[in-house]
């Protein structure tokens, strides 16, 4: 008879380092909702509620990591961890761990698109730092998250990828070219209670982004984003 915990056993063992007393417990961290529809005979509960507690544990760990070492206002703090605990950050801590053999999804689910896969990567990475809080202890949490998750800290600091998009694409303009960004509304449409707003970014005279919100604050900062891509693009072509 096949053992289906064992892949789970190895991933304790290899992965957090320790042996999990009930091992049910890590198996319904990779156990998406989608799951129980399919298999509901065997499959007892989803991870949702090990994510809602390992949410929390993250953030905590996170905001010893930063408060233990750095001085810097409680502003930037906020917005390191923010980082730190973003989807896109957790769900490639979570692919690099090796989790995305181990999720018990749907067929549908299978087949999604991929930003619908990296948040149920990021939400299992959560559940499984729930789950080892659990079983484990608080310390045994830290270390998977010290080991898997904060040495990626430095990329963060490094790129400015902490900043909103407004700040980061000024630092990147002014480094590169001696420029500060412009941002310009370029279409205005809607009734006055519900406009939209187009929003142009240029950089000297070139235009390297735009956006469109309901604000024209809004509107900047998808333009920021989409500029910031433009960089990016320039910088791997480079």
């Amino acid at each position: 008879m096949q053992d289906y915990s064992k892949p789970y056993k190895d991933f304790a063992t290899e992965k957090l380092g320790v042996d999990f007393h009930d091992l049910e417990l890590l198996m319904t961290a990779f156990t998406h909702r989608s799951y129980l529809n399919e298999h509901k005979k065997t499959g007892k509960e989803h991870n949702e509620r090990l994510e809602f507690l390992g949410d929390a544990v993250l953030e905590l760990v996170v905001t010893e990591f930063l408060y233990g070492n750095y001085s810097e206002p409680e502003g930037i703090l906020t917005n390191w961890r923010s980082s730190l605990v973003r989807t896109e950050s957790i769900s490639a801590a979570a692919s690099r761990y090796g989790f995305e053999p181990l999720l018990r999804l749907s067929r549908g689910e299978r087949h999604g698109t991929d930003r619908a896969r990296m948040q149920i990567l990021a939400n299992s990475y959560e559940a499984v730092v729930g789950a080892t809080y659990l079983d484990q202890g608080y310390d045994a949490a830290k270390h998977f998250i010290h080991e898997s998750l904060i040495p990626t800290f430095h990329i963060i600091l490094e790129s400015g990828s902490w900043m909103d998009p407004k700040s980061h694409l000024q630092e990147i303009s002014q480094n590169q070219e001696g420029m500060t960004p412009v941002y310009k509304v370029l279409a205005e449409e809607g009734p006055d209670h519900e406009k939209t707003f187009t929003v142009g970014v240029f950089i000297g005279n070139e235009l390297r982004g735009q956006g469109t919100g309901p604000s024209k604050q809004a509107g900047q900062q998808q333009a920021a984003e989409a500029a910031l891509k433009h960089y990016a693009n320039v910088s791997s072509q480079g």
